[in-house]
């Protein structure tokens, strides 16, 4: 069953068009990561599924309901983080929390106050004292502490240092094991790749690629250092092959997947004496798609 599932998503403001044609299936208990450079239309298109704004073309639906039209009926079900959490200056953050989980009707006193912990949170606090970071970290306890079906957040942890990440991602492998789905914007590539099943990328308000990391991974290269008893000549002529670095003796290049076999059995010729290879990352796939573009920014508003 889809979840979220918009079908050729347009949204334009004036004569610029900031979504164009955006397919989007997200299935249930599936963590969806959607990634593209500052600019793309991730947080178009996630205000679009919130129901802020209206689109001018497509349909975008929740649960199987309109986003813009049952936008009331849905958000009884979703619990949403953005990347810059504003709060009620004068209420501390326990207060907050302890809104919007009445909100949603659900009195979990215990999961709230796991959460507390784990994000080693001052709940005490009057949250215009808060910094960044520990506004961050209300927004992702109010939201977990809710028993959402579908968590929508978009660069939820911008501000947070390495361990409280790690808490985050625990929070959503916990969502998952419970069913639970999720649409995950960020720009974190190490964190989308720890989490999500399947990945969307959107450049300039179009969905370039979509599938499973395994499916994406074709389309990047392997990075490889070798070292061998004598000179390796001739590697720079080979097909897939690229950027060589020389350095102590040892080579290291990226070569297309594709062309992996040919490479190894040309190398083996000269004796191998070290060979590692480091499995494509997120990272290379996402940096390969915007080379030699004018906007390989990543991260931020969209």
């Amino acid at each position: 069953m889809s979840v979220i599932k918009t079908t050729n998503l347009t949204k334009r403001f004036g004569k610029f068009t900031a979504l164009d044609g955006v397919n989007i299936d997200l299935k249930e208990g599936e963590v969806y990561g959607f990634i593209g450079p500052n600019g793309a239309g991730k947080s178009t298109t996630i205000r679009v599924l919130l129901g802020i704004l209206k689109a001018t073309e497509g349909e975008a639906k929740i649960f199987g309901k309109d986003a813009w039209a049952d936008a009331v009926e849905i958000h009884k079900r979703i619990a949403y983080v953005p990347g810059d959490v504003n709060l009620w200056p004068n209420l501390t953050g326990g207060e907050v929390i302890d809104l919007f989980v009445k909100l949603r009707g659900n009195n979990n006193r215990g999961r709230r106050e796991e959460l507390i912990q784990m994000f080693d949170l001052d709940p005490t606090k009057k949250s215009r004292t808060y910094s960044k970071g520990n506004r961050q970290k209300v927004a992702l306890v109010a939201a977990f502490s809710s028993d959402a079906d579908l968590y929508i957040l978009d660069e939820p942890t911008s501000g947070l240092d390495p361990l409280m990440e790690q808490v985050f991602q625990q929070c959503v492998m916990d969502a998952k094991r419970a069913g639970k789905s999720v649409l995950l914007s960020s720009h974190i590539l190490s964190e989308v790749e720890k989490l999500c099943d399947r990945v969307g990328i959107i450049r300039q308000g179009k969905i370039i690629e979509t599938g499973t990391l395994d499916e994406l991974r074709h389309l990047t290269r392997t990075n490889l250092t070798i070292k061998t008893k004598q000179p390796l000549k001739t590697l720079h002529e080979i097909k897939g092959v690229y950027d060589i670095q020389n350095k102590n003796q040892e080579i290291s290049f990226q070569v297309d997947t594709e062309e992996l076999d040919t490479i190894i059995k040309h190398v083996s010729q000269f004796g191998i004496v070290k060979l590692e290879s480091a499995p494509p990352t997120l990272e290379d796939l996402f940096m390969r798609h915007y080379e030699n573009k004018d906007d390989t920014k990543v991260g931020g508003e969209s």
